[in-house]
């Protein structure tokens, strides 16, 4: 069972929408006060209807800011303005909760957010990591997907294919009058162009190596043989026709070592491996517990299907943690300081200090 403290700080970080504690910068905070003894963190700073504020409690919340917002917070004067927010905190939560808050289905469903991103946190962050992945699982995965990280030189271009080379001749001489006009090359493939497949493309050949077989070996010389993007080549005859060859891209030789990309490929199966571990987790967990489902009702949900405005939340799922959203915060939503980080309520015009 939860104790009241506890239920009201649960309680009111439902409400936020609150990820988790972290300072202003978005950087994990340290975990907890330095160089107290458990008898001095079990002492009683301030009470709030019986529930007690600990010196622990106290430092630990203090001590969870950035380095710059806790130098604020050295003397005793300084010290008085935290605690009263975190007074203030608990004098929130005790009323949420007074009021029924803490059953509503809101602040439930955002309870069960947090403990999700608790429990999956405690999961899976550090042990997968921890056990990282062995370097001949590493070189196993470059050897398999050398094609990846070893390319030859790769050129790309648009082509005409005409019957005869006097058409040819023509065709070439008008796009190399002007290199740099796409829409005059695809006009003119429209208009004499005999290969069908390029021709519903715009010319548009994708890109291909000097060893690609399907390419006819002269049009990869022609292709090789231009300098620069917008290029145009002088007809080349094929078994088709005449080709007429204009340079659109040009890919450079990619030679990536072992070395060179172990730490890339160790990320991406450490990314693999966690997702993999989170569906399992949750299959076992579906597996266990009693799931039924009522297909037909699903009929009965009305879903509006407007068009989000600008600023609308985003995609609500998550790879590999289903419920979670980009963002951390299992079922969507947005992050928000919780009241006890808010700065405290003061008369118009006094400047409120921070508990930060």
């Amino acid at each position: 069972m939860y104790s009241t403290k506890k239920i009201s700080w649960m309680l009111v970080v439902a409400l936020c929408g609150c990820k988790g504690s972290k300072d202003e910068t978005g950087s994990q905070a340290p975990k907890g006060p330095l160089g107290l003894s458990d008898a001095d963190k079990s002492q009683v700073v301030a009470k709030v209807d019986g529930v007690a504020i600990t010196v622990g409690e106290f430092a630990d919340r203090v001590n969870k800011q950035s380095p710059y917002i806790r130098a604020r917070y050295t003397s005793v004067e300084k010290k008085k303005e935290f605690l009263d927010n975190m007074v203030r905190f608990e004098v929130l939560a005790k009323e949420a909760q007074r009021r029924g808050f803490d059953k509503d289905p809101e602040v439930v469903h955002s309870l069960k957010q947090a403990m999700i991103q608790k429990l999956m946190k405690e999961e899976f962050e550090g042990a997968t990591a921890a056990a990282g992945v062995p370097e001949p699982e590493l070189k196993k995965f470059y050897d398999e997907h050398i094609e990846e990280y070893r390319k030859p030189e790769q050129v790309r271009i648009s082509q005409i294919v005409t019957k005869d080379k006097k058409t040819a001749d023509k065709v070439a001489s008008q796009a190399k009058a002007k290199p740099q006009d796409a829409k005059l090359f695809r006009d003119l493939v429209g208009q004499h162009s005999i290969d069908e497949e390029s021709k519903t493309r715009g010319g548009d050949v994708r890109y291909f190596g000097k060893d690609d077989a399907q390419i006819h070996k002269g049009v990869i010389e022609a292709a090789f043989a231009l300098k620069n993007i917008g290029d145009v080549g002088s007809p080349v005859q094929t078994e088709a026709g005449f080709a007429v060859v204009k340079l659109t891209g040009r890919r450079k030789e990619l030679n990536r070592t072992f070395d060179e990309v172990k730490k890339q490929i160790e990320n991406r199966l450490y990314r693999e491996r966690r997702t993999k571990g989170m569906e399992d987790f949750v299959t076992g967990l579906k597996a266990k517990a009693k799931v039924e489902i009522f297909e037909e009702k699903l009929a009965l949900v009305p879903v509006d299907a407007t068009p989000p405005g600008p600023g609308a939340p985003g995609d609500p799922g998550m790879p590999g943690m289903p419920g979670m959203n980009r963002g951390g915060l299992p079922g969507g939503g947005p992050v928000r300081i919780p009241p006890d980080r808010m700065p405290p309520m003061r008369p118009p015009g006094q400047t409120p200090p921070s508990p930060h």
